[in-house]
């Protein structure tokens, strides 16, 4: 569901669940926070890139579908916020630049994902926010504070608080990406 394919000094984290828009469920996230953490200590490496399988989506979010297994009590939600929290954190304390390129959806825990990345460019029709408030769920503290460090506090309450799914521009306008290229483009410029 998730893989690495190393060429030359640049890494590529591949989400690969096009089935199901490559929504993160709890044994992706652990995923994501191992193989952060194992390029993390390669010193060939030079750069991580983090995209999904294909342009539909970056990631959906969240698996909803494991929520019964792996979400189901308050002990359930601490734990699966924890394994979150650490794969967000490894991402974040990569030593190598990891930038995330976004083509398509890139929502809820997708948008999380992106960032905690250290640069995040996205395809002209990609789309964003965190709709979490119409599944009635909340975002852990730090899974907030990692929006919140690139969009700021308002821009943040706005995301959360408001639910809506929005377009590149206004993911650029709040900060939530640094270029938006025209779709055919994006790997290429992600890439170089």
């Amino acid at each position: 569901a998730i893989y690495v394919e190393i060429d030359a000094t640049v890494a590529t984290v591949v989400l690969n669940r096009p089935e199901k828009l490559n929504a993160l469920g709890l044994p992706q996230w652990i995923r994501v926070g191992e193989l952060m953490a194992e390029l993390h200590d390669e010193d060939a490496i030079r750069c991580v890139v983090v995209r999904g399988a294909d342009e539909r989506a970056f990631s959906a979010g969240a698996d909803i579908a494991g929520f019964e297994k792996h979400r189901n009590t308050e002990a359930q939600v601490r734990a699966y916020g924890k394994v979150i929290d650490t794969s967000l954190t490894a991402i974040r304390n990569c030593r190598h630049p990891v930038i995330a390129a976004i083509q398509g959806v890139c929502v809820g825990g997708g948008l999380e994902l992106s960032s905690a990345c250290d640069i995040r460019l996205c395809g002209a029709s990609s789309r964003f926010g965190v709709p979490i408030n119409r599944l009635g769920l909340t975002m852990s503290y730090a899974e907030a504070a990692t929006l919140k460090d690139i969009a700021g506090t308002a821009g943040a309450l706005e995301i959360l608080l408001g639910g809506d799914v929005f377009d590149a521009k206004r993911a650029f306008k709040l900060g939530l990406v640094s270029q938006v290229t025209a779709d055919e483009d994006l790997l290429e410029t992600a890439y170089s």
